[in-house]
């Protein structure tokens, strides 16, 4: 035998056809895997899957906040357009409703603006006079979102004239909306605190 690492495991003076001599066996080549390199790789797979859930986990409910905080942000914007709307005596509202809808569905469903006729753009012909003005509506949302904590359109309301940590809903109008969550957040905070 040579000193050759390469050649070592082979013996020049065999015509095996390419085949390997180890320890004084012939080995033709592998047919498949031992169970021992199979029980390590599931091993193996099996450690980074555990490793691997709680990232997987902690990312679904980091989307699901996300997506709570831009539907909550839609809603009071809604609601703040609205009470804009009535503060300018644009449109008509209940006396006792200090400006608010007086349920989430009002901001779908619309409402008519008073006394405004749409006003021709700049360079346009005037429009011919009609005998009769149609009412304006304006919608302030296109439905109401889901809560992705509950996965329904049932959050919790509360009215001007509640008080801030109330569960009840007053049901005069609706002056801020919150989850019905229990849950709390990556961060610490109590979802319904949002």
């Amino acid at each position: 035998m040579t000193g050759i690492p390469a050649l070592r495991g082979i013996n020049p003076g065999f015509k095996g056809h390419g085949k390997i001599v180890m320890s004084g066996r012939m080995i033709k080549g592998k047919q498949g895997f031992t169970l021992v390199e199979m029980l390590v790789t599931l091993t193996i797979l099996a450690i980074l899957a555990t490793a691997i859930m709680p990232l997987a986990k902690i990312a679904v409910k980091r989307e699901k906040e996300i997506e709570l905080r831009r539907n909550l942000r839609l809603l009071r914007e809604a609601i703040d357009a609205y009470k804009k709307m009535a503060d300018e005596k644009k449109i008509e509202i209940e006396e006792d409703s200090e400006g608010y809808p007086p349920d989430l569905e009002t901001l779908v469903n619309g409402v008519e603006i008073q006394g405004e006729a749409s006003a021709p753009s700049p360079g346009s012909r005037p429009a011919p006079k009609k005998t009769r003005e149609e009412p304006k509506i304006i919608k302030f949302l296109r439905r109401i979102p889901k809560d992705p904590m509950t996965d329904s359109t049932d959050w919790g309301l509360r009215s001007y004239q509640d008080d801030p940590d109330d569960d009840v809903w007053g049901g005069e109008n609706v002056y801020d909306v919150y989850t019905k969550s229990l849950g709390t957040a990556l961060d610490g905070s109590k979802y319904r605190d949002w």
